[in-house]
C-alpha cells in the first residue's frame, strides 16, 4: 500500500482492476443483456395488460347504458281489473300476456298519433321493439299501486335487445337482414323514434340491481343477485378464515413444539396452498352438501369452500409476518418479566398485524375471483330471486360475480357477451377496492421498531 496518488499519465499495470479483462467484459455484457431482458419482459407484460384492460373496457362499457322507449300508456280498468273491485288478488289473475298486449296497443296508437310509420312494419313488428321485461315490470307496478288504474302514464321501459344493440353498434342493417329477431325496416323505425326523442339511451342502473334474466331478455339481465351473493360469501369467509388462520399461525409459530408432527402439519399447509381450487369444490360437494345436507347453491356452502381454500394462504402470510418481527422484541418483553402469552399478544402480534391484514385481504380477493369450486356446489344455477336479509339469506340460493361472468359468457346472444365484460369490470372494481383497503390498513397499523 502507498499513499502516492496515481498521476494522470500513469499506465495501469497488467492485471489491474482498472483494466477489464475478457472475463470481466463477458460478465458486464451478461449483466447488460439481463437488464435488457428484464425491461423487455416488464414492457411486454404491461402491453399485454393494457390490451386486456382496453378490450374489457371497450366491450363492457356498453353494458352500463341501456336503450329506453318512452310513451304514454292508458291503464284500462276494463283490461286490468275486469270486475272493477280494485282487489289485488283478482287483478293478479291478469298475466303478463295481457299487459304485453296493452303495451303493444299503446305504442302502436302513439306512433300512429305521431305519424311515424315504416312500410313493412306492422303492429307485431312495432311490439317487437319492446323488451319482454316490460309487461312484467308494468304488472308489478300496477299491483303495487292499484290507484293507477284508469290513468294515462308516461312509461319508460327497456327497448328490446336487438334495438339496444343497434344503438350501440352491435347490430347493423346487414346483420339484421340475416336475423330472424329483427329486420332492417324495424331498425329504420328505430332511427325515426330516436330522432323524435322517443327512443333514448341512458344509464343502466338495472345492471347493478336487477337479477339475471332468461335468454329472451338479455337487456334486463343484471348483477343484483350475484353482488349480494359475493358480499355474503366474502363476509362469511372473512369471519371464518381470519380467526382460525391467525390462531393456527400463532400456535404453530410461537407455541407449538418443533417435532415431526408440527413439521408434517407445516408441509401439508404448504401443499394445500398449491392444490387446484376445483379440488376444494369437490370436497365441499362431498362434505357440506352430500354429507352435512346444507342447501346447494347457498352462500354459506360457498363461504365454507372458500374458507378451506383461503386458510393456507392466510396461515402462510401470518407466519411470515410473525417471523418478520425481530427477536429483540421478544427478548425485551421477557426481560421486563412478560410471559410468553403477553410477549406474543402485546408486542409481537401488534407489530405483525399489517402483514397479517394485508395477507388476509389479498387471500380474500383471490377467493372472490374463484369460479371452479362454486360451479361444483351448484352456484351456476339460474337464480332470479334475491336472497333474504342476514342471517336467513345465507341459506338461500345465490350466485357470485365470477360465476355470473361464466354464465353470461357461455350464452349465445351477443348482448350477454357484452354484459359478461361489464361484470368483469365490476369484479375488477371489487378487487381494486379490496386491495386499496389492504394498503390503507397496512399504513394504519404499521409500526416501526
Amino acid at each position: 500500500m502507498t499513499d502516492i496518488p496515481m498521476t494522470a499519465d500513469a499506465t495501469p499495470l497488467k492485471g489491474s482492476l482498472l483494466v477489464p479483462d475478457a472475463r470481466t467484459r463477458r460478465r458486464n455484457a451478461a449483466e447488460a443483456r439481463f437488464k435488457v431482458y428484464g425491461i423487455a419482459a416488464i414492457s411486454l407484460s404491461l402491453v399485454v395488460l393494457a390490451i386486456m384492460l382496453f378490450t374489457i373496457a371497450r366491450d363492457g362499457r356498453l353494458s352500463f347504458t341501456q336503450a329506453y322507449l318512452t310513451f304514454p300508456v292508458m291503464l284500462d280498468p276494463a283490461v286490468l281489473d275486469k270486475d272493477g273491485n280494485g282487489d289485488r288478488a283478482e287483478m293478479a289473475s291478469v298475466s303478463t300476456i295481457g299487459y304485453g298486449r296493452l303495451l303493444d296497443d299503446a305504442l302502436v296508437a302513439f306512433l300512429a298519433q305521431q305519424g311515424i310509420a315504416v312500410a313493412g312494419v306492422d303492429a307485431d313488428g312495432i311490439g317487437d321493439l319492446l323488451s319482454k321485461e316490460g309487461p312484467g315490470a308494468l304488472r308489478a307496478r300496477v299491483l303495487a299501486d292499484p290507484a293507477l288504474l284508469g290513468q294515462t302514464i308516461d312509461l319508460t321501459i327497456y327497448a328490446s335487445g336487438r334495438i339496444d344493440g343497434y344503438l350501440k353498434g352491435r347490430v347493423t342493417m346487414a346483420s339484421a337482414a340475416l336475423d330472424s329477431n329483427i329486420s332492417p325496416e324495424q331498425l329504420q323505425l328505430a332511427d325515426m323514434l330516436r330522432d323524435r326523442g322517443i327512443l333514448t339511451t341512458g344509464w343502466n342502473w338495472g345492471f347493478f340491481t336487477s337479477p339475471d334474466s332468461s335468454d329472451q331478455r338479455p337487456e334486463a339481465a343484471g348483477l343484483g343477485v350475484a353482488m349480494i351473493g359475493s358480499i355474503y360469501m366474502m363476509l362469511l369467509t372473512a369471519l371464518m378464515s381470519l380467526p382460525i388462520g391467525v390462531a393456527a399461525s400463532i400456535y404453530l409459530e410461537e407455541f407449538a413444539p418443533k417435532n415431526r408432527w408440527t413439521d408434517l402439519i407445516e408441509v401439508n399447509i404448504s401443499n394445500l396452498a398449491a392444490v387446484p381450487s376445483i379440488v376444494f369444490g369437490i370436497l365441499g360437494l362431498a362434505i357440506f352438501i352430500n354429507f352435512a345436507g346444507l342447501p346447494a347453491s347457498s352462500s354459506l356452502v360457498g363461504a365454507l369452500v372458500l374458507t378451506l381454500m383461503t386458510l393456507p394462504t392466510i396461515i402462510i402470510a401470518t407466519r411470515a409476518s410473525l417471523r418478520a418481527v425481530p427477536p429483540s422484541i421478544r427478548d425485551a418483553a421477557y426481560g421486563v418479566g412478560a410471559s410468553k402469552m403477553q410477549a406474543v399478544f402485546h408486542h409481537v402480534l401488534p407489530l405483525a398485524m399489517p402483514g397479517i391484514l394485508t395477507g388476509t385481504i389479498l387471500g380474500l380477493a383471490s377467493a372472490l375471483g374463484e369460479t371452479a369450486p362454486l360451479l361444483l356446489i351448484g352456484m351456476v344455477a339460474f337464480v332470479d330471486n334475491y336472497p333474504s336479509a342476514p342471517l336467513e339469506g345465507v341459506l338461500d340460493p345465490a350466485t357470485a360475480l365470477p360465476v355470473q361472468v361464466y354464465s353470461w359468457a357461455s350464452r349465445a346472444d351477443p348482448a350477454f357477451i357484452e354484459r359478461s365484460a361489464g361484470a368483469i369490470i365490476v369484479l375488477l372494481g371489487f378487487l381494486l377496492v379490496m386491495n386499496i383497503v389492504a394498503i390503507l390498513l397496512r399504513r394504519r397499523f404499521e409500526r416501526r421498531w
